[in-house]
């Protein structure tokens, strides 16, 4: 989900500002419905949906060079209760050099497996266990070195666990404390002459630091009073997430996070206090961070400081979240409008792209062009 580390940052030159359906370098439907975003690996475009009857599962391969199906996998569900405003695909895979990952869950089962990348066939399956969500579920999975990392917060038995990328063979798995459902997804942070660490958000937790290799947690801030969708960004050094409910952002914060090699311990550096997303994660560029609202509303803010440079409104209502590519935000509105801003200190609308279908769904970059996606189709545009 947004590329290595959650940044969602490209720095393609060949993404266009601006175009109109004639300017597609492929258009395709795809076999149901769905929310998840796509992920590519070379040549390769891996893209999952599902059908809301009853809740046949789809991963399709896609060549990103003409948009031909490559190979398509059919996973049948149990049929459960989503709530009004998901998909039973709501999780984004996420592939490596010689697999897909992806995760499927219900009440009865959190099947996470590996496919080969080329061929589509299953390599390995793990069930989890259950989980107990009132909206489903859209946590999505992350690679460190060789291991898949899946974070599964819910109602009931909630838990971290690192599998061998390979085998499936759990690494390790720690328990975890938490009062509402999870849908963020972890990132991995690189401090400077330190220990990478791996981040996670959630109601209950609140930011919560682990060794990636054994599970160790490192630290904990138990801030949050509210849910957390959106998933956690990394920014000079900080670590920013927000929570919400209610269809709108109620807390976020902007975290240093501690280092046990420095003896320095984990702490607030500011709390941001206006125009809060609560589904959108933000985005970051040349020390400013931008924060995308659900309601349409953006803000420029400065890293270090909090500071606000700008905030205005956009228009629309948005559950995808930004990226950047080079000086410019690109982000889907829920009735499929894409959004471009200039990623600077000076507010600037560039453009406004209909695709003509509403979108949940946050883009993808790589190879030159730009992968969007709606509910029951897949383009790109670019090179």
């Amino acid at each position: 989900f947004r590329g290595r580390d959650g940044a969602g940052s490209s720095d393609a030159d060949s993404i266009p500002t601006e175009w109109t359906s004639r300017d597609y370098v492929w258009r395709i439907p795809l076999s149901g419905i769905g929310h998840s975003s796509p992920v590519v690996w070379g040549d390769y475009v891996y893209v999952s949906s599902a059908t809301q009857d009853d809740a046949q599962r789809y991963l399709c391969c896609i060549d990103a060079t003409d948009g031909h199906a490559v190979w398509q996998r059919t996973f049948p569900s149990p049929t459960f209760d989503l709530g009004n405003a998901t998909a039973f695909d709501a999780a984004t895979p996420v592939v490596d050099e010689q697999r897909v990952y992806i995760v499927w869950a219900n009440p009865k089962e959190c099947i996470l497996q590996a496919l080969d990348r080329r061929h589509g066939k299953t390599i390995w399956q793990r069930d989890m266990g259950p989980i107990d969500s009132e909206h489903g579920f859209g946590t999505s999975p992350i690679l460190y070195e060789d291991s898949l990392i899946q974070l599964c917060d819910n109602k009931g038995s909630s838990w971290l666990a690192a599998l061998d990328c390979k085998t499936g063979q759990t690494r390790w798995k720690v328990e975890r404390t938490t009062v509402k459902t999870t849908y963020s997804t972890p990132l991995i942070y690189y401090p400077a002459g330190g220990n990478p660490q791996l981040i996670t958000v959630g109601w209950g937790p609140g930011f919560t630091a682990y060794d990636p290799q054994s599970g160790r947690q490192l630290w904990q801030l138990p801030l949050f009073q509210f849910r957390s969708v959106g998933s956690p960004l990394v920014a000079g050094g900080l670590v920013f997430a927000a929570v919400g409910t209610g269809g709108r952002g109620r807390q976020m914060f902007a975290v240093r996070p501690g280092d046990s090699a420095k003896g320095t311990e984990a702490e607030v550096a500011y709390e941001i206090t206006q125009s809060m997303p609560y589904v959108p994660t933000p985005i970051a560029h040349d020390n400013l961070l931008f924060i995308w609202g659900d309601s349409g509303v953006v803000q420029c803010i400065d890293v270090a400081t909090g500071t606000v440079h700008w905030r205005e409104r956009v228009g629309g209502n948005y559950y995808g979240s930004p990226v950047r590519v080079n000086d410019r935000l690109y982000c889907i509105s829920r009735d499929g409008v894409v959004t471009v801003l200039a990623a600077a200190r000076q507010f600037q609308v560039l453009a406004q792209n209909d695709l003509e279908e509403p979108s949940h769904s946050t883009p993808a970059i790589a190879g030159g062009k730009m992968f969007l996606r709606t509910f029951t189709h897949l383009m790109a545009v670019g090179e």
